[in-house]
C-alpha cells in the first residue's frame, strides 16, 4: 500500500499513519511499487484525466472520485482507456453505498416526482467546480438511478453568493417517462441537510442520507406488519438500515469488484451519464443567468 502527494511531507505524514510507502509522483509509484493492482484517485477534478490514464495504462483498477472529469470528452477517454485495457473503474457517487439509498431499491416502482434538498455550511474545499459538480450531483446520479429514464427537460437557477462559481442552484428536471424532480443544492447554508423525498403511484418515500433512515408511507391494502397506521387507508413503515459508514462501503464494493473482475455499483459510464446531466444543468443555468442579465444585475 502506498500514498501519493506531491507534497512529499504531507505524504510521509500520511504514509506514517496508514503504515505504507510515500511517493511523490504517481511515475514514482509506477516504477518502485510495482505490485499495486488497484488505486483511489483523489485529485483536483482537472487532473482526473491525466492521472487515472496513467493508472489504468499501467494496467491497475481505479476508483475515481466524483466527478468523474471536467468534460465529456475527457469522461469519454477514461471510458474507452479503461474499457481498452479490461480495467475495473468506479465512480465516487459515495451516496450509492448510503445504507438508507440501498434500503430504498426494494421499494422503487414508478417514481414521478422528487423533491431533493443538498445544503451544506461554506468551506473553501472544492471550489474548483461549482455547487452542481460538488453538491447536486451526488443526487442527480441518485435520481437517474432510480428512475432509469431519460432526461427531457431542464430548467435551473444558480448564483454566485461566497465564491466565483455558483453557489446556490435550483433545478426542475423532466424525465422521458413523465417523471419530474426538482433539485436544491447550497453550499452557504446555515444548516446541514440531505434528503430526497419521492412520491409514486400509492406510496410516498422519504430519505435522510445524514441520519441514515427511511420512511414509506404507502396508501391501500399493502398493510406492513408491525408498523403503525397513520389513518385506515395510509400505512407507515419505518424499514430497517443497517448502520454502516457510506466510504468504508463504497471501498469494499470496489476491491470486491477487482477481485472479482465484475462490473462495479458506479461504473465509469454510470459517472459519465450522471457527469453529463450535470453539466446540462450548468449550461442551463448559464443560459438563464444571460436571459435576465445577471451579470449586470450582480455588478451593479
Amino acid at each position: 500500500m502506498g500514498v501519493v502527494d506531491s507534497d512529499l511531507a504531507r505524504a510521509d505524514a500520511v504514509a506514517r499513519e496508514f503504515g505504507c510507502r510515500s511517493f511523490g509522483s504517481v511515475d514514482q509509484l509506477l516504477t518502485t511499487h510495482s505490485e499495486v493492482q488497484a488505486s483511489s484517485v483523489a485529485v483536483p477534478t482537472a487532473h482526473h484525466l491525466k492521472t487515472a490514464r496513467a493508472l489504468m495504462e499501467a494496467g491497475l483498477d481505479v476508483l475515481i472520485e466524483k466527478p468523474l472529469a471536467v468534460s465529456l470528452k475527457e469522461a469519454d477517454e477514461l471510458v474507452e482507456t479503461c474499457r481498452a485495457g479490461n480495467r475495473v473503474g468506479q465512480v465516487g457517487h459515495l451516496e450509492r453505498f448510503n445504507p438508507a439509498v440501498r434500503a430504498t431499491i426494494p421499494f422503487i416502482t414508478v417514481p414521478m416526482f422528487f423533491e431533493v434538498h443538498r445544503l451544506s455550511v461554506f468551506t473553501p474545499r472544492s471550489l474548483d467546480v461549482d455547487v452542481v459538480l460538488d453538491l447536486m450531483i451526488h443526487d442527480i446520479d441518485i435520481v437517474l438511478s432510480f428512475v432509469r429514464s431519460e432526461v427531457k427537460e431542464i430548467h435551473a437557477v444558480g448564483l454566485p453568493i461566497l465564491s466565483g462559481k455558483v453557489d446556490i442552484a435550483n433545478v426542475r428536471m423532466e424525465f422521458e417517462s413523465g417523471c419530474v424532480a426538482n433539485f436544491t443544492a447550497s453550499r452557504v447554508s446555515t444548516e446541514r441537510v440531505r434528503k430526497v423525498r419521492f412520491f409514486q403511484p400509492y406510496q410516498y418515500i422519504s430519505l435522510d442520507y445524514g441520519r441514515q433512515d427511511l420512511m414509506v408511507f404507502t396508501v391501500g391494502d399493502n398493510e406492513t406488519p408491525g408498523f403503525p397506521t397513520v389513518n385506515p387507508q395510509i400505512k407507515m413503515a419505518k424499514p430497517p438500515v443497517s448502520t454502516e459508514e457510506p466510504l468504508a462501503a463504497e471501498l469494499k464494493s470496489f476491491l470486491e469488484a477487482v477481485r472479482a473482475r465484475s462490473r462495479p455499483v458506479v461504473s465509469l459510464e454510470d459517472g459519465r451519464r450522471a457527469l453529463g446531466v450535470a453539466l446540462d444543468v450548468v449550461r442551463s443555468i448559464q443560459e438563464h443567468g444571460k436571459n435576465i442579465h445577471l451579470e449586470k444585475l450582480t455588478t451593479g
